[in-house]
């Protein structure tokens, strides 16, 4: 019982590291900035949880620990990352305009 719990674990982590590359490419071709940082936020997430069951398949606890430390940064750094795109509004959609002002042209008639 003790190999298929191995085994199990092992694929799941294999599962992982696939999901893992998917969302690489994700950032990689993201059609907007956010779309990135949202790849990005799901890579730290993935491994977060990929240290998590390596830690669990070979009984070391300082890895959880780890583990933890990694997802506090990578919160923090989703979060910064939004607050410094937000005031700079880098999150511009590739091709989007900006929104023309419009103009008053009634100021010279009578009506």
């Amino acid at each position: 019982m003790e190999d298929f719990f191995q085994d199990f674990l092992t694929y799941v982590l294999y599962a992982k590291l696939a999901v893992m590359a998917i969302y690489l490419i994700h950032i990689i071709r993201g059609p907007s900035i956010w779309d990135r940082l949202m790849g990005l936020n799901l890579v730290a997430t993935k491994t977060v949880m990929a240290l998590i069951l390596f830690a669990s398949m070979q009984e070391i606890p300082f890895l959880l620990d780890l583990a933890i430390l990694f997802a506090l940064f990578g919160f923090m750094g989703t979060l910064f990352l939004c607050v410094f795109l937000s005031k700079h509004r880098l999150g511009k959609v590739r091709g989007e305009k900006k929104p023309q002002s419009k103009v008053d042209n009634t100021e010279g008639s009578d009506a």
